[in-house]
């Protein structure tokens, strides 16, 4: 049996980078550890590592960036709060299990190379899949392969507790092609139906736990 594609990380667009990692310290006890800048997209974003080798990923507008000659990325452009926007599997062999995926019926997309730089200098480099008529509005995730590159909540959990992840599942008004999508990928994942597009998550730290959504 092919082993299930599992949660490598949250995607959390914030309006505010530095306020939003204050945020996070003040109602769960623990920091995000700022992570870097990503040239030619104008983002930045900050790790808060998660149990079991997973993480959330705050990412925002880096204002000293210059703008690019496309919109941002998760709808940061339109954002009006906080918003838990998608999320992404790890895989070990992208390319090969993004052929599976098409085989099943799903397109992940094209599989594009990825990097930037580290507080200290260090190049971080990736595989991840984009799909341009992304389908569920974020429910179905993207995939992604860090190759030889070591995870990013490894790097960050030296310096940071551990966080539990308590709760994460969605609901969408069009649940079976969302499904067909997640069982394509071979994603296991708690997906309801309600009238609107909800995706959540509930972590648990020293000081107390947080909603996303």
């Amino acid at each position: 049996m092919t082993p299930r594609l599992k949660l490598d990380h949250l995607v959390y667009a914030v309006p505010d980078l530095a306020a939003s990692i204050e945020s996070f310290e003040h109602r769960l006890g623990q920091a995000p550890r700022a992570g870097g800048r990503h040239v030619g997209l104008g983002t930045h974003n900050a790790i808060l590592p998660l149990a079991n080798e997973c993480y959330v990923e705050l990412i925002a507008i880096d204002p000293d960036a210059d703008k690019p000659n496309h919109p941002h990325p998760f709808g940061l452009d339109s954002l009006d709060g906080p918003r838990l926007v998608t999320w992404a599997v790890r895989s070990r062999s992208i390319e090969s299990d993004v052929e599976r995926a098409r085989t099943q019926g799903y397109d992940p997309g094209a599989v594009l190379s990825m990097s930037r730089r580290s507080p200290s200098g260090e190049l971080l480099e990736w595989k991840l899949t984009l799909r341009v008529d992304a389908i569920g509005d974020g429910i179905v995730p993207f995939v992604i392969d860090w190759g030889k590159t070591p995870h990013p909540a490894s790097i960050a959990a030296g310096q940071l507790g551990e966080l539990e992840l308590e709760m994460f599942c969605g609901d969408h008004p069009h649940r079976d092609p969302i499904q067909q999508a997640l069982d394509a990928l071979n994603v296991e994942f708690e997906l309801g139906v309600l009238a609107e597009r909800k995706l959540t998550a509930r972590i648990k730290g020293p000081r107390g736990r947080m909603m996303l959504n």
